[in-house]
Formats: structure tokens, sequence, C-alpha cells
């Protein structure tokens, strides 16, 4: 029996290790590489071309979604899970955009990382219930413009208005405008409120 071929992208070494562990324990499976960050995925992925590979979000010198992008540019039928501790509609959406055939919680049972496993490597994708259910929630909300995303990134870094103006190169009134217009679309009432809707949905990360 052909084993499933795994690599595994996990910036924490413990984790990730105990994660190899975990896969070669099965009989149908084989860890062929493992990385640390985003980029290593990218040349790992390369060299080795793996059945499927398990794929951390937040990590070093290239984010995971940013590495299922460009493996996904030069291997289309590359299958990737995303296994992560972060549940934002936000992360979420973009993860499976991007190309992901499942995004996985790191609190899951073995059992269930394994059955997600060989589903995409029959082709199939796995969304958890209250994976999907965030992911309806960022589907059915209004996504806010580039603009307003600059905007936003400024409040979460503590920028007031004039500085933000200032930075973006238009005015004081134009800024309040797309302020107004990102509270309504995150459905807050203040710029408090928006950093933390922005942080817990993973709109914006704190680098």
């Amino acid at each position: 029996m052909n084993k499933i071929r795994i690599l595994v992208v996990e910036d924490h070494h413990v984790v990730r290790q105990g994660l190899v562990a975990l896969l070669n324990t099965m009989p149908d499976m084989s860890v062929v590489a493992e990385g640390a960050d985003g980029k290593q995925a990218v040349d790992l992925f390369r060299q080795h071309e793996p059945d499927v590979t398990l794929m951390d979000l937040r990590m070093p010198a290239m984010s995971g979604v940013d590495a299922v992008i460009e493996i996904r540019r030069n291997f289309p039928a590359a299958r990737i899970i995303v296994l992560t501790t972060f549940d934002g509609d936000e992360d979420i959406y973009r993860a499976l955009q991007a190309g992901a055939r499942a995004y996985l919680l790191k609190g899951m049972f073995g059992d269930e990382l394994m059955d997600a496993i060989r589903a995409v490597h029959a082709g199939k994708s796995r969304i958890p219930p209250a994976v999907a259910e965030r992911l309806a929630s960022r589907m059915g909300s209004p996504g806010l413009t580039a603009r307003e995303l600059d905007v936003l990134r400024l409040i979460v870094a503590g920028k007031s208005n004039k500085e933000i103006g200032e930075e973006l190169h238009i005015s004081e009134a134009t800024v309040k405008t797309h302020i107004n217009n990102i509270l309504s679309k995150l459905g807050v009432t203040d710029r408090t409120q928006a950093t933390t809707a922005a942080l817990q949905r993973g709109i914006v990360h704190l680098s």
C-alpha cells in the first residue's frame, strides 16, 4: 500500500515534532519533510511534491496563506490543510480563498486530523461545523475596501486621525468618512471596538 506522503510546516518546534511523531505512527502515512516557516514550505514542497501538506498560518518569513498561494501558483493540484489555533473568520476566508482544502483547529482530536488527511488526499474538502459557521458569517458581511483596510491597520497601531491622514496623504475629513464606514461594516461603535474586532477576526495581525 502506498503511504500518504506528508509535509508538515509549523514554526513551534515541540508542536511540529509531536505532529510528525503522531503521523508516523499511522500505517498509511509518512512524513517526508518538515519546515518552520512559509519560505521553507515552498522550497520543501518543490523538492518533495508531497500528497498532503499540513500548514500553520502565522509563521515567520512568509505566512501560511502566502505560502499556500505560492505553492498553488506552481502546483495547482496541491492538497493543503491549514492547521492553526486561529479561528477568525478573515483568517479562514483568506486560507480557503488561497486554495486550502481544509481548515482545522489545533484543539481537535487526533482521529479527526487523520480523517481529514485521508479525505483531502482523496480529493475532498474538510471544514468543521464551527469553522463553516465563521466562514458563513464572513461571506455574509460587507468586505472592507483596500483603503479602509489601510485606515484600520493604522487605527490598530494607535494612530490619531491626523496621523492617519498624514501617512495616507488624505484629509482628516476623508479619514473620518473611512472610519465611519469601517465601524458600520464591522458592526461596532468606536475605535476600541474596531481594534478588538479586527484582531479577533484576523483582519489585522499584530506584527
